[in-house]
């Protein structure tokens, strides 16, 4: 694990306990640059795990609550006439940070989920006419209870394909849920997490990360990984161009926290179906049958072969 990635996680599980390949998955997609995904039943950790990452990054944060009456300009933020300057001013919304927790982002209408739309992809707004870049870095991490809780509703398809990666936590392990209740015993742990990184080494080294080593060979395995997502009979939608570059990033970031230059079709294979699970649609007969995401693009790796001649590449 590189140091910088160690650090982080440390100071991270602090707070999430037992929840370390779900830290480390979190942690590759802020330093590939991407938005985060968290579904899973209330009271699990979600929202204290996004504070908790803000904290140890040294990153500015807002939260902004969804609610069905919240608006777009609650996010994005609005213009008011100022009559001494005779001129509309711009007042920030909820993305004027570094990290913006979405909590509970399908709990509200789809009007104020897609005024999100043009931040996650371009990292910046646009009010009145007015563009205004954002603070950099900047990550959305948003967090959804899974459809069938009261007052929810489905994200569109083209929000979901913004995130980098959708993740669950699940319950914590009977251990765990031990230490969990000890520890928060007259404290919050989240007082105790120290910033790791200043904002300038963090984004020197998602720039670093962005420049990895791919080899075409790798390039090639990513596009067959992929091209077998939009020919699968059990899936009606495949994996998208922006999922195939995403997949790059966060194989690029998996590379940097084991401390290699260059990415290797492992790293590929253990971020593909956190990269690609919520950008496929399941066929009504895979529904029929009762086939999970996860499990359709376990058996695409099965099937696709990886390159033969690859540098040092560790079984996974």
């Amino acid at each position: 694990m590189h140091p910088d990635g160690a650090r982080i996680l440390r100071e991270v599980n602090r707070v999430i306990k037992g929840k370390e390949e779900a830290c480390t998955k979190v942690l590759m997609a802020l330093l590939a640059g991407g938005n985060v995904l968290l579904e899973d039943v209330p009271g699990v950790g979600k929202t204290t795990m996004a504070m908790a990452f803000a904290r140890a990054l040294g990153l500015s944060s807002k939260r902004i609550q969804f609610t069905p009456d919240t608006m777009p300009s609650d996010i994005i933020g609005f213009s008011v006439y100022d009559k001494e300057r005779g001129a509309l001013v711009y007042k920030p919304g909820a993305v004027a940070t570094n990290l913006l927790l979405a909590d509970e982002i399908n709990r509200t209408s789809s009007r104020t989920q897609a005024a999100l739309l043009e931040v996650m992809a371009e990292k910046k707004v646009t009010v009145d006419g007015i563009t205004h870049k954002l603070p950099e870095p900047f990550f959305v991490f948003a967090t959804e209870n899974p459809l069938g809780s009261a007052g929810t509703q489905m994200l569109p398809h083209s929000q979901l394909d913004r995130f980098m990666i959708r993740l669950s936590l699940g319950y914590p392990s009977l251990e765990s849920q031990i230490e969990l209740m000890s520890e928060r015993a007259g404290r919050d742990p989240l007082d105790e997490v120290e910033p790791v990184l200043s904002r300038e080494e963090l984004l020197a080294i998602s720039k670093a990360v962005h420049n990895l080593y791919i080899d075409r060979r790798v390039y090639d395995y990513i596009a067959r990984l992929v091209e077998a997502t939009r020919q699968n009979a059990l899936l009606t939608l495949g994996v998208s161009p922006r999922g195939a570059l995403a997949l790059c990033e966060m194989a690029r970031a998996a590379a940097f926290l084991a401390e290699r230059d260059y990415v290797t079709p492992g790293d590929v294979r253990s971020v593909f179906n956190d990269v690609c699970g919520h950008r496929v649609v399941l066929s009504p007969k895979a529904r029929l049958n009762e086939r999970s995401a996860a499990e359709i693009l376990d058996s695409v790796k099965q099937q696709v072969a990886r390159p033969e001649t690859m540098p040092a590449d560790p079984a996974r």
